[in-house]
């Protein structure tokens, strides 16, 4: 299109179904992850970025385009930002988060309590338990919140020292604290410091879509490359932390005692930059060396650690995605029910996905290497998730907070 066509206040039918899409592929990793005939690029990793591992930003991605949406609608019409509405809900979602993730763990908070006592239990449901997607969601919401009228380059400088200030984190203690005893899930208690950066993005494009309409497309795929090629060259000092090559494998006893982590994983010493070769690291989606060949590091794309490098990946790979929505579903009007259906009542769905998982997982052996029987308990544990969220959806329930 050669002009532009302000989408106005008009539905964005291509958030729904970028949601839905986001929610359909978290059923697809969250249960097939599990099972042994899955590929290793639909199962989450913790030192690269598989297809698994793109499916949360888009939550944080999808949660800025619509407070920005929001809240820039509600400001155009003369209004203000409603701090106390905002904070509410957000404050809702984590108060949802806490009792959710609880009670999905229910027998194991209770073993805790009795075996570490309340500080201890505390402290793991802080790190871990409780720090899961909903809470991420949440906690990211409200850091962002300072900026979300503001200009774009305010909001990006607010993404930025964010940002920097995770990798000091990092350097500090928490690459460490996270990815050793209970280990941290998605960044950990700190992890809403890189993940404002797909949160950020998403409020900018939700500025393009608003200023331009569909003609935001081709921006939306531009911006989103480039990020992505950034994050990358960002990932390129992992390989700085490749062991020296040894003439033959360790034997498994050796290598589970091999150290894991590196040292000093965000700011590599003088030894080893002496030590590179001139090699960059595997792109996105190429599983690196095992640990005998390379030690963790910050540089990598972790979703575990919650790294800058993932989280930015994450955040283009977000707007090649979504642009791809708008173009089909504001530009060419395709949609499909099934996106529709969980992208208009995601928390539902979310929630609905646990209890399905309880349900339906148990008829269906993980290590069975039948491909169609494993398909078969993937359908039915969507069935068990759409056929209520398609219920509500049909009385017009939505479930918020």
């Amino acid at each position: 299109m050669t002009t532009a066509s302000p989408l106005g206040s008009t539905r964005l039918v291509s958030l729904d179904q970028f949601r839905g899409y986001t929610m359909f592929g978290m059923l697809l990793v969250n249960f097939l992850g599990g099972y042994a005939v899955c590929p290793k690029i639909l199962k989450h990793s913790h030192d690269y970025c598989s297809y698994a591992d793109t499916i949360m930003p888009q939550f944080l991605f999808a949660a800025g385009f619509a407070m920005r949406l929001s809240i820039r609608k509600r400001m155009e019409k003369g209004g203000t930002l409603p701090w106390g509405r905002i904070t509410r809900r957000v404050l809702g979602l984590a108060l949802v988060a806490i009792v959710w993730y609880s009670f999905c763990d229910w027998s194991g908070v209770v073993k805790r309590l009795q075996n570490d006592g309340l500080l201890d239990t505390l402290a793991y449901q802080t790190k871990r338990g409780w720090f899961q997607t909903l809470m991420h969601i949440a906690i990211t919401s409200l850091w962002i919140v300072p900026v979300i009228a503001r200009s774009a380059k305010v909001r990006f400088a607010y993404a930025a020292v964010s940002a920097l200030l995770h990798i000091g984190l990092s350097w500090w203690f928490n690459f460490h604290w996270v990815n050793t005893g209970a280990n941290g899930i998605d960044g950990g208690p700190f992890g809403f410091l890189t993940w404002c950066v797909p949160a950020i993005f998403g409020t900018w494009a939700a500025d393009l879509v608003l200023n331009r309409g569909i003609a935001a497309t081709a921006r939306l795929v531009l911006v989103g490359i480039v990020v992505m090629g950034a994050a990358w060259l960002m990932s390129c000092p992992t390989v700085l932390y490749n062991r020296p090559p040894t003439a033959e494998k360790l034997a498994a006893e050796q290598l589970e005692k091999l150290e894991k982590l590196a040292p000093d994983p965000v700011i590599p010493n003088s030894e080893r930059l002496k030590r590179w070769s001139g090699e960059v690291a595997e792109p996105p989606f190429v599983p690196p060396p095992g640990k005998q060949d390379r030690e963790w590091n910050y540089w990598m794309m972790s979703q575990r650690s919650g790294s800058l490098t993932y989280t930015l990946f994450a955040a283009g790979f977000s707007l090649v995605i979504y642009a791809a929505f708008l173009q089909l579903c504001d530009g060419f009007g395709w949609t499909l029910g099934l996106f529709r259906t969980l992208g208009v009542n995601s928390l539902a769905a979310y929630l609905l996905h646990d209890v399905a998982g309880w349900t339906v997982a148990p008829w269906f052996p993980e290590d069975s290497s039948s491909v169609g029987l494993t398909l078969l308990g993937f359908f039915c544990f969507t069935l068990a998730v759409y056929l209520p969220c398609r219920m509500l959806e049909a009385k017009g329930w939505l479930l918020r907070v």
